[in-house]
């Protein structure tokens, strides 16, 4: 196993392919292009962190993030697909699917919220369904976070004691450690299914978290082939002389300055 990258390596990288992003959301706002990202893996496989990173520096108005709840009684009607592409993105935008239509290959299969047929049904369309996003010149970029039982486990434990993650931990998150390799199964089988020649899938090994975040968003950078947009000068404007306004007494409330208590 590799040695865990250096915290000051990773930080001059990652704020290098932020810049690098920043460049990709100008073009696709200049182009007119449309970009989807898929994150999925198993549980604290670091799909969050990633994600955190590649929208660190983006305008929320380009790109966003899709992470949907369960479906409610009306959507669990629909054609499966139908709520997931409501989310898909316009010209100039981008997507970040914190999970996606895959939770039917992998939670809803596993735990067994689908049935075998809508299961077997997923496994035919998913590939039709992508296919008709990318001939319709959608980027799709698919990405499976890998993360090891160890690592994992670690991860969990970590969450469990600290307040500010708990929060992370579901106990679905838990069923998971019995379920190891049926999630493993589901995953083998999602993959002989929909790793298609027209959205390939893309593997992260994701127990050292900073490679990962580093590998993942150099990749993604080298698979789309954007420019630098040039910018227009920005200047400046000087601010104009006093014109005599005078402000009105306050009626707002101003927040009290608790900063004044702190030693």
């Amino acid at each position: 196993m590799a040695k865990k990258l250096q915290r000051e390596t990773y930080e001059r990288e990652i704020l290098r392919l932020q810049a690098e992003l920043v460049k990709l959301q100008e073009w696709v706002k200049a182009e007119g292009q449309r970009v989807v990202v898929v994150f999925e893996g198993r549980d604290a496989a670091g799909k969050g962190g990633a994600i955190k990173r590649v929208t660190e520096y983006l305008s929320p108005r380009v790109a966003r993030i899709a992470a949907l709840p369960k479906p409610t009684d009306r959507q669990r009607t629909e054609w499966y697909f139908q709520r997931y592409a409501a989310e898909l993105p316009a010209a100039g935008e981008i997507v970040l699917f914190d999970r996606s239509w895959y939770n039917r290959a992998g939670v809803e299969h596993v735990m067994g919220f689908c049935t075998h047929e809508e299961y077997s049904r997923f496994l035919h369309q998913c590939p039709i369904f992508e296919r008709l996003l990318v001939e319709d010149g959608i980027l799709l970029r698919k990405y499976w976070f890998s993360v090891s039982d160890a690592e994992q486990q670690k991860r969990f434990e970590k969450r469990l004691d600290d307040p500010m993650r708990r929060w992370k931990l579901s106990p679905m998150d838990l069923e998971s450690i019995t379920r190891w390799e049926d999630y493993s199964q589901a995953k083998d089988q999602m993959m002989v299914y929909t790793d298609i020649p027209e959205a390939p899938w893309f593997e992260v090994e994701s127990d050292d978290k900073r490679r990962a975040r580093i590998n993942m968003i150099a990749h993604l950078l080298s698979t789309i082939p954007y420019y630098e947009v040039p910018q227009p000068t920005l200047e400046l404007p000087k601010r104009p002389a006093p014109s005599g306004y005078v402000r009105p007494p306050r009626e707002t409330t101003v927040i009290p300055d608790v900063t004044g208590k702190m030693a």
